[in-house]
Formats: C-alpha cells, sequence, structure tokens
C-alpha cells in the first residue's frame, strides 16, 4: 500500500526536479499535454494523485495533510476538464513567458512536496 504512495511522491518530485534542472524540458512536456488528448490524461492522473493520497492518509504521519492534498489534486483534476485546451495553452504560454525562475520556483514546490509525502509515508519508529 504505501508503496504505490512512494511511487507517487517520486512522481511528483521527479517532474519537480525537472522543473528545477530542465525548464524548458518541462514546458515541452507541457505543451504536449495541452492537447484534447492530454487533457484528459493529465485530469485522470491528477485525480488519481489526489485519490491514492487520500486513501493512503490513515496510515501516514500526517493524515490531515496528506487528505487535504489529496482533495486539492482532485479538484484540480476536475477543474482541469473545465478548462479546456484554449485555456490551458493560453495559461501555459503566460507561465513559460515569465521565465525559467518562476518554473524552477514552481519545480522546487513540487519537489519538496514529493519530498513531504515520501517522508509522511515512511514508518514511524517505535519508542523503545
Amino acid at each position: 500500500m504505501r508503496l504505490l504512495g512512494f511511487f507517487v511522491a517520486f512522481f511528483i518530485a521527479l517532474v519537480g526536479l525537472t522543473g528545477v534542472l530542465a525548464p524548458d524540458c518541462l514546458m515541452a512536456i507541457g505543451r504536449h499535454a495541452v492537447t484534447p488528448g492530454g487533457i484528459y490524461i493529465v485530469a485522470v492522473l491528477r485525480i488519481g494523485l489526489g485519490l491514492t493520497l487520500a486513501w493512503l492518509a490513515p496510515v501516514s504521519r500526517a493524515p490531515t495533510t496528506l487528505r487535504i492534498l489529496g482533495v486539492i489534486a482532485v479538484i484540480a483534476g476536475v477543474a482541469t476538464l473545465y478548462v479546456g485546451t484554449e485555456r490551458a495553452q493560453a495559461i501555459l504560454e503566460w507561465w513559460s513567458g515569465q521565465g525559467p525562475l518562476l518554473i524552477r520556483l514552481g519545480g522546487g514546490i513540487a519537489l519538496v512536496l514529493g519530498g513531504f509525502i515520501a517522508y509522511a509515508l515512511t514508518p514511524r519508529r517505535s519508542a523503545r
């Protein structure tokens, strides 16, 4: 069960690391994701990640925080469907137009978030 959570944490951290080290690469991936089919894939991915976090919350060190993150991810996934391709492309263009510093900042946040999720899912040490 926790293995799935570690996969989620690794995925989020990997996206963040890509944003920090190669912001242009992350933007190129984003441009492929803002197609009509890509929007659905991103929405399903966000909803799946959110449901996984909410499902794993009870066995974590930070159950309330993981539930909140899970709910936010599910809401973001549903909202992705309503944003649509044109608006998503406009958002991506605005984001990339702000320069690599903002992309790196967002990547850094995702990297920290992935690390926090991994930490929250590690078993607690028992007191001796």
